[in-house]
């Protein structure tokens, strides 16, 4: 079956043939295993008899369109102006992957006859010619990384409401349209989706007489109205950011050694490299990586390949052996000073899991990558706190290094791009964050002093998963155990407070009780005793329950750690929603279909 993923350099990345020929001789893209059959069962009619688009009127905004395979491709709907630019294509930016999702629309509703190489190629230069400046993308990139976060759009309460009712409002703020074609957008999802007007576009009861709180008569629009106008304010076709960035925008030159940070929960902070090479045209790289975590000691090589597009958003796929089970994600953003790329590492059907990653190119000085602690005990002596890195000094001379008052470095011992130091903090050195200098290269808050463990907290404060393995894959869920002490001040929950990184904890389920008699903890699934992953159960009904239930539900996962010298361990716990498969999704670019 096709593989449709913004992975590696192959958008749309086919397992075997193209599929059958259309009319046309190009073949059928596949549609996803959730809402289509393979690419051999799919029919497509012949161009002539799809409803065209109607031509947009004649403005000054609209982005010409000169690229001949997107015209010829999409000519036969998308009709073109005198100015050559085609009805909506033209009057819309977005990211590769709001362009790839369009391009599976097209192919999926419309019939649309693409074939895969042709679809990469499109993406290519609709991505790079109607993208994003790195200012408007950076405000969605939790969308593109595929994070698992809480956001909430502040800007417009009746745009929040009414997009994210459906899906995530990232979608919405990585999309610029002119105010026509806003307009065109809601009356598609009218069109496709009904439901929307009673749902959430349109204002139910009667007509509010209360003026609002500024004394003004209150705004009776429907919800959908209110929304239109804003986002036709809030993200218009032209901006100043794009007018920049598409004047010096260029193909980055990124080939070199990068030093690799990051940090993946429930395996804690990873060091390494990446070797960036050139690949067989401007804009597709190659990569070798390699990197440590640091907490297991356990190193993985990776190959794969990239992408970049509109000049900074890196797209790739890495494996371990050409393993495609070992496959990981990536999406990064490259640096206007080419010095820098940092972005997310991610797999699985949900995209649960995966790492922050951040390059730097590597040159002549010294480069900290990672620490394999951050945190260190006063009045303790004999403590050891390995450096990984770049260019770090091949002596092991104590002058070299400094963390600041109160703390002595007494050893220092060097060996392969590693730094063992063996550190004596005094009784009265200041508590708080200390800067690492290394060899006159300062890391910034690299380890934080302290006096005692005060408290816990389990992170993430709240999680998902979703029950699965018969007919849709789980959702899986990661937790850690983080060590906090109060800081200088001796107060909890204040500024100052000491974030002492993760630490070891006993895991365990509670109840998160809602209703009488209620059960959850029993059927939901486990959590790993010792190392906080949460396995949901299967999915389908459990005769097992009452009424035959699926096994869904809420629970605390609950972390148990004993400071050294405590005399009572610290508890914590987070809040957990198992709940259904994800059985329609919405974000079919991050779908690996088998």
């Amino acid at each position: 079956m096709a593989v449709l993923a913004l992975s590696a350099v192959t958008i749309w990345r086919m397992d075997g043939a193209a599929g059958p020929a259309g009319p046309t001789g190009r073949g059928v893209a596949a549609g996803n295993a959730s809402d289509s059959q393979s690419a051999g069962q799919q029919t497509a009619p012949p161009p002539s008899s799809q409803t065209p688009v109607r031509a947009a009127a004649d403005t000054d905004e609209g982005t010409p369109i000169d690229n001949p395979l997107v015209r010829s491709v999409c000519g036969d709907c998308h009709k073109i102006d005198s100015k050559n630019r085609m009805s909506r294509i033209s009057y819309r930016r977005t990211t590769p992957e709001g362009w790839q999702e369009t391009i599976r629309r097209m192919v999926t509703l419309n019939k649309a006859l693409i074939d895969p190489a042709e679809a990469r190629q499109i993406v290519k230069y609709l991505a790079d010619n109607l993208g994003l400046a790195p200012e408007e993308a950076k405000a969605g990139s939790f969308e593109s990384e595929r994070r698992l976060i809480d956001y909430t759009y502040t800007a417009n309460a009746d745009t929040a409401g009414v997009c994210s009712s459906c899906h995530s409002m990232g979608r919405v703020i990585l999309q610029r349209r002119t105010g026509e074609d806003w307009d065109l957008l809601v009356a598609m999802h009218r069109g496709w989706y009904p439901l929307v007007d009673t749902q959430v576009f349109r204002r139910f009861g009667p007509p509010s007489s209360t003026p609002g709180p500024d004394g003004r008569p209150p705004d009776n629009r429907h919800p959908m109205d209110k929304a239109l106008a804003h986002l036709k304010s809030a993200f218009p076709l032209k901006t100043p950011e794009w007018s920049a960035w598409a004047a010096t925008k260029r193909s980055p030159r990124i080939d070199g050694v990068w030093a690799l940070t990051g940090y993946e929960s429930g395996e804690g902070p990873v060091a390494g490299r990446v070797k960036i090479s050139a690949g067989a045209s401007p804009d597709e790289f190659t990569t070798d990586v390699s990197f440590t975590y640091l907490k297991s000691g356990r190193t993985v090589s990776r190959t794969g390949r990239a992408i970049v597009y509109t000049g900074f958003q890196w797209r790739g796929r890495t494996t371990v052996g050409s393993d495609d089970n070992t496959s990981l994600r990536e999406v990064m953003y490259v640096d206007r000073d080419w010095q820098s790329i940092a972005g997310r590492w991610f797999t699985g059907a949900y995209d649960e899991l995966g790492m922050d990653i951040s390059l730097k190119r590597v040159g002549r000085e010294p480069i900290v990558s990672n620490l394999d602690k951050k945190a260190l005990k006063r009045g303790t002596a004999g403590q050891t706190i390995r450096i990984f890195g770049e260019n770090l000094p091949s002596t092991s001379a104590p002058a070299d290094f400094d963390l600041g008052p109160g703390v002595t470095i007494a050893r220092a011992a060097a060996a392969a791009g590693v730094i063992t130091l063996t550190v004596d903090v005094a009784a009265t050195a200041p508590i708080g964050p200390r800067d690492l200098f290394v060899a006159g290269v300062n890391t910034r808050g690299a380890v934080n002093v302290y006096e005692n463990v005060d408290y816990l907290k389990v992170s993430p404060g709240w999680n998902m998963a979703r029950v699965g393995g018969v007919v849709f894959p789980k959702m899986l869920a990661r937790f850690e155990a983080i060590a906090w002490s109060n800081g200088a001040d001796g107060k909890p929950d204040t500024k100052d407070d000491l974030d002492l990184g993760a630490v070891d904890a006993a895991w365990s389920l509670e109840e998160y009780t809602a209703t009488f008699d209620d059960d959850d903890v029993k059927f939901v699934g486990e959590v790993d005793r010792t190392r906080g992953y949460f396995t949901p159960a299967v999915d389908g009904p459990n005769p097992a329950r009452s009424g035959n239930r699926n096994n869904v539900g809420d629970v605390y996962v609950v972390a148990e750690h004993q400071p050294a010298g405590a005399t009572t361990p610290l508890r914590a716990r987070s809040h957990l929603v198992v709940t259904v498969p994800l059985y329609m999704r919405w974000d079919f670019f991050t779908i690996n279909a088998r």
